[in-house]
């Protein structure tokens, strides 16, 4: 065994997993015995409050020593007392109500602020039945503030319902936790399947040493703890040092209110913990836990553990709140893994509904298969794969050889029914695999046909596991209570001859794997006939539509032989012009078939005709506009066009002898119809023809006639302008437009960065502020709510910048600017009045921004780079 890591007692939330179990639990404050009822004469409640056992006829039979101190009269008076003469009508009435809420023998009702004695503090009471007794748990209010339950679970909520990944979700809500109630750690413990903890978040003081990764064994939780876990979901311990109150039981006749004389006290929150237990946390230096249980479908997923160095209570209806939180969080949970293994399923899916279409055209034969399998690899990560399929191996990739795989499948018969198959350790079950364990550690088989089967089987190399143990597990439980105080350390364990364990959706995705084999395919098989039949008559139906282009493309051709013809040109001229125009037509047609059949770039086609007929002097030609994308037919027309005018600028008009140029413009009307405008500059004097010839036609007509376009030519005496009109049917918006970054928001680059502080008393204020800072750079953020705390994270946390709100439940925050002024840390004041700081607090002139504030008010109130902070003297620069 290696030796174990050094690792300080006082931050070990759990010892070795025998130490856990006879401790009650370290983490969840639980043990085997609790989930047992808990005898009345050795019950205990915690000091924090108190708990009274009501018979049937309203009388109390049970009480625990501390309600004398709550109710002000001694036990003498409460034992056997009804509960209207201890306390207020509205109490009882109260209780009453509760009681008649419960919806089932294992609800717990609570009720909040409620009055029991005349002009006496506020309580709140937790009421359920316990065999024949009705068990009140009443434990003091917290002090009325800005505990807004619904909107705080709203806001809770919202920071937690998007995260994409179950570790990102137990991140966040372990952040959220420790804002609500201020404890020194909060993580995530999940469950694995062999029961084993595994610590996924974590978020803790800066003094803490990191407890991300740590592991815990199966038998550090019993069943029975387990068990109590999902019973009673929240468990608090407010002190472990504290004394607790024992339950006793009034004398009169039936008071005992069960046969056997005990009470079951485990969904009682406040209920004592062993004096081993408490000894055992001292020793960590832990005094005050709470643990909310995360279910998922009934079962125990995971923890929420909470720990302080010092007493810590949490209010009933916070609590409350923190257990809804959970429920959501275990819901979102659920969520997210459903939506990785739906995510899975669908990649599956994907990849075997390509592969069968691939072998539809050409029939399946064995080699599909075994290609089916190498290709599923990106579902089912492994090192190799071997597909057996009529007596013919192959093998790919890290995998035993023919030889060695002859004997694995032998076993696989006799082992293996028609179920998919799955090992991490397939030594501990095929001693033989010893000759290959250097390429094979674990496998999972899939049987696709009946006997004999074939298989197609994945392999994974071994992958030696660095597991760290909150403690030895091989040593076993301390001796004595105050075994908590001794080194534990965090032990490392190396894992050898096992992979990476196959995931439940993995197994999934070759069951589907194994269905499409088993069904699909030998469908598919019967089918190929029908498939290749529709293939050929689709095929036929693409050969008639390619004859019909092919005639129309010859009715063009046969139509610019003849009108040209008619123009009356010798020989030689005929047959440049009709090529030219026919090369046109080509390069058009080019452009449309390189998109698919596509729409094609008018610009595009324009600097296409341009270079094929002008050559260096296409620089002539000037195109504005932006990039428009017009349809095959569209573009064909255009094309003729485009070559017809090009031709006439070269031989008549601006571009003769190279002197002139043409300018092209074409914009989007409103609605979306193309715009072209060409005109010619620099040329020679221009003249209206008096022949109109085929190339004007061309030009004229080719829009109007084909597009239901408009096209119109003049000829004044500075150049020939043309004005063409496309319509918008024809017309394809470019997509991907260029779009101009947005300006960054001053300051918002560069500004923050390490720990940023906000003293703030308005928790969903804060939240935001969070959100905000966290965005403009900080590393991370503390959050205050009054001056007492502002002072002590101030010199725990050496925040690098702080945002301070000027009121903090009608406290001042002069205290906490004059702290950090001296301190050279600085600062921007928030304040929701008209009034600065200044004038409040006695301190200097400062930066401040004003509520409610922004994530660009903030950034706009801080220095820009290079930009020095200005504020009172000694006042320091953030991080930059």
């Amino acid at each position: 065994m290696p030796d174990p890591i050094p690792f300080p007692t006082a931050l070990v939330p759990h010892a070795t997993a025998r130490a856990r179990a006879a401790t009650d639990g370290a983490a969840s404050g639980s043990s085997p015995t609790d989930s047992r009822p808990v005898s009345s004469e050795h019950g205990e409640i915690q000091s924090a409050g108190f708990l009274l056992g009501v018979l049937p006829d309203w009388t109390v039979g049970r009480a625990s020593t501390s309600a004398a101190a709550f109710l002000g009269r001694p036990m003498g008076a409460i034992l056997g007392a009804g509960l209207a003469e201890l306390v207020l009508p509205s109490a009882v009435h109260a209780i009453r109500n509760r009681l008649s809420a419960l919806s089932s023998p294992e609800a717990v009702e609570r009720a909040f602020s409620v009055a029991l004695r005349p002009e006496g503090q506020l309580f709140d009471l937790s009421v359920h039945r316990a065999g024949g007794l009705i068990l009140i748990e009443a434990e003091p209010s917290e002090p009325a503030g800005e505990l807004h339950t619904v909107a705080l679970m709203r806001t809770m909520t919202s920071h937690v319902q998007n995260q994409p990944t179950v570790v990102t979700l137990a991140r966040q809500s372990v952040r959220l936790i420790q804002t609500l109630t201020g404890y020194d750690r909060v993580l995530v413990e999940r469950f694995h399947n062999d029961l084993s903890g595994e610590v996924i978040a974590e978020q803790a003081r800066d003094a803490l040493r990191p407890l991300m990764g740590l592991r815990f064994p199966a038998s550090g939780l019993s069943d029975a703890t387990r068990a109590l876990l999902v019973r009673s979901p929240v468990q608090m311990l407010v002190d472990a040092d504290a004394a607790t109150s024992p339950i006793l039981a009034s004398a009169l006749p039936g008071a005992a209110g069960v046969p056997d004389g005990t009470v079951d006290l485990s969904r009682c929150t406040l209920r004592g913990r062993s004096l081993a237990h408490r000894a055992f946390l001292h020793g960590m230096g832990v005094r005050a836990t709470l643990t909310v249980s995360l279910l998922k479908n009934g079962v125990l997923w995971g923890l929420i553990v909470c720990h302080h160095g010092i007493a810590r209570s949490v209010g009933c209806e916070r609590r409350t709140l923190i257990e809804l939180f959970a429920q959501v969080v275990a819901l979102l949970i659920d969520r997210a893994e459903r939506e990785e293994l739906l995510a899975h399923e669908n990649a599956t899916r994907q990849i075997t509904s390509n592969l069968l279409a691939s072998a539809a055209l050409t029939g399946v034969e064995p080699h599909h298969l075994a290609d089916l399998a190498n290709h599923m690899v990106d579902v089912v990560p492994c090192d190799g794969t071997a597909a057996y399929i009529d007596g013919r191996l192959t093998i790919r990739g890290s995998a035993p050889d023919a030889a060695e795989f002859e004997g694995l499948r032998q076993f696989l018969e006799r082992h293996v029914g028609s179920e998919v198959y799955a090992t991490d350790e397939i030594g501990a079950v095929y001693p033989e695999s010893r000759s290959f364990a250097g390429k094979v550690a674990g496998l999972l088989a899939i049987p696709i046909s009946t006997m004999p089967r074939d298989y197609l089987v994945y392999f994974r190399k071994e992958t030696v596991q660095t597991l760290l143990w909150a403690g030895d597990p091989a040593h076993g439980a301390p001796d004595s209570p105050a075994a908590g105080s001794q080194r534990f350390g965090a032990w490392q364990d190396l894992i050898h001859g096992r992979c990476n364990p196959w995931t439940e959706p993995e197994i999934r995705a070759a069951r589907s794997l194994q269905a499409t084999v088993l069904e699909v395919v030998l469908r598919l098989i019967s089918h190929t006939e029908a498939e290749r039949a529709a293939a050929s008559q689709k095929q036929e139906m693409l050969i008639e539509e390619l004859n019909h282009r092919v005639r129309n493309i010859l009715g063009l051709i046969g139509g610019l032989i003849s009108q040209g013809r008619v123009e009356g040109q010798d020989v030689e001229m005929f047959a440049r012009v009709l090529g030219e125009r026919v090369q046109a037509l080509a390069r058009a047609h080019d452009q449309i078939t390189a998109k698919s059949w596509g729409p094609g770039s008018l610009e595009t086609l324009i600097a296409t005709e341009a270079g094929a007929y002008l050559g260096p002097l296409s620089r002539t030609i000037r195109m504005t506009g932006p990039d428009v994308l017009l349809k095959p037919q569209a573009l064909s027309t255009l094309a003729l066009v485009v070559h017809e005018l090009i031709t006439n600028a070269a031989k008549y008009g601006a571009l003769l002898g190279g002197h002139g140029h043409v300018e092209i413009s074409w914009h989007l009307d409103p609605a979306g119809a193309l715009l072209i405008d060409w005109v010619e500059v620099g040329g020679p004097p221009v003249r209206p023809p008096t022949r109109r010839g085929f190339g004007s036609t061309i030009i004229e007509h080719s829009l109007p006639h084909e597009l239901a376009g408009r096209a119109s030519i003049a000829f004044p005496v500075t150049g020939v302008t043309v004005h063409l009109e496309v319509p918008a049917q024809h017309v394809v918006a470019q997509p991907g437009l260029a779009v101009m970054p947005a300006a960054p928001l001053p300051g918002s680059s560069g500004q923050l960065g390490g720990t940023v502080m906000v003293v703030e008393d308005n928790l969903i204020i804060a939240l935001d502020a969070e959100t905000m800072l966290l965005s403009l750079g900080a590393g991370r953020v503390v959050i205050a709510s009054s001056v007492a705390d502002a002072l002590a994270l101030i010199e725990t946390e050496a925040p690098t910048f702080v945002l301070l709100d000027v009121n903090l439940a009608g406290q001042d925050s002069g205290p906490v600017a004059a702290r950090l002024d001296a301190s050279g840390i600085p600062y921007l004041i928030a304040s929701g009045y008209g009034q600065p700081l200044s004038s409040r607090s006695g301190s200097g002139a400062h930066p401040a921004v004003t509520k409610p504030y922004t994530r660009q008010s903030i950034a706009e109130a801080l220095p820009r780079p290079g930009q020095d902070w200005t504020g009172p003297p000694g006042c320091g620069k953030p991080t930059v």
